[in-house]
């Protein structure tokens, strides 16, 4: 499932604890197609935060679905 979000740099913490909890493996990607995995604090970092990512979920993972909702912009 594919997720596009705005993310600040300040949630980035959260965020990557959020994924770490998952069984999933979970992408971030922007535009430029660089694409991190979602449970490195310092790949999110890297990425270009001041634009839309796009985060997808291999698997399903209710509580991390439940989560990522909050900063999901359209899917």
């Amino acid at each position: 499932m594919d997720y596009r979000i705005s993310l600040r740099p300040s949630e980035v913490k959260e965020f990557v604890e959020a994924a770490t909890r998952s069984d999933c493996y979970i992408d971030v990607s922007t535009s430029k197609n660089c694409m991190v995995d979602a449970k490195s604090i310092l790949g999110v970092l890297g990425l270009d935060l001041t634009r839309m990512v796009t985060v997808t979920v291999h698997g399903y993972d209710r509580e991390f679905e439940k989560y990522i909702r909050r900063f999901s912009m359209a899917c």
